[in-house]
């Protein structure tokens, strides 16, 4: 298991983009099957689809845009630690964030096969309490993160974070889908 860390911590380091963007794809997958089994209970109805469409998006689509983010926040510099600390997770969480959601919620529209002028109606039911949950979640997350974790492994830490509110945001996004299909998704 030491090796497997020290390969992926070298790959982090040499290649952040395709280590990036693979780590993304599979926890945006890995989120989304937690969400259809532990979540929804989907059992053996699960949409493979579902997962496909969410891990496309994690590794084709969100990775390359968080990527290059951390390089850019990495990058600033400040004249004080905590100054750095609470810039950088206000840059993350004011500017990045709300673009990041509204991102996600048309790109999983589109994914789906639907025009883009569904998007705004999933929008309009979905962001604001998405994003509110979201700073509940990352604003402690990447001030830890930010303060304590070394640069080329802050993706990393905020990847496993991300396992958890992938599920959330697979969940919520399929329990948009079904209200836009009228269908009422059960969700334990």
């Amino acid at each position: 298991m030491a090796s497997l860390m020290k390969a992926y911590n070298t790959l982090l380091i040499r290649r952040p983009m395709m280590a990036q963007c693979a780590t993304a794809a599979v926890l945006f997958g890995a989120g989304d099957v937690l969400a259809q089994q532990a979540i929804e209970k989907k059992g053996k109805e699960h949409d493979f689809m579902r997962t496909a469409r969410l891990s496309f998006y994690g590794g084709a689509l969100f990775g390359p845009i968080i990527t290059k983010w951390y390089q850019f926040l990495n990058k600033l510099q400040f004249s004080t630690p905590t100054k750095g600390i609470i810039y950088k997770v206000w840059l993350d969480q004011a500017v990045l964030s709300p673009a990041v959601v509204a991102y996600f919620f048309g790109s999983m529209t589109l994914l789906e096969g639907k025009p883009l002028s569904e998007a705004g109606e999933r929008l309009s039911s979905a962001y604001v309490p998405t994003l509110i949950r979201n700073w509940g979640v990352f604003v402690p997350a990447q001030a830890l993160n930010f303060a304590v974790v070394p640069p080329h492994m802050r993706f990393v830490f905020v990847s496993v974070v991300s396992l958890f509110w992938n599920t959330y945001l697979s969940a919520t996004n399929a329990k948009q889908q079904a209200a836009e299909e009228g269908v009422n998704l059960k969700v334990e």
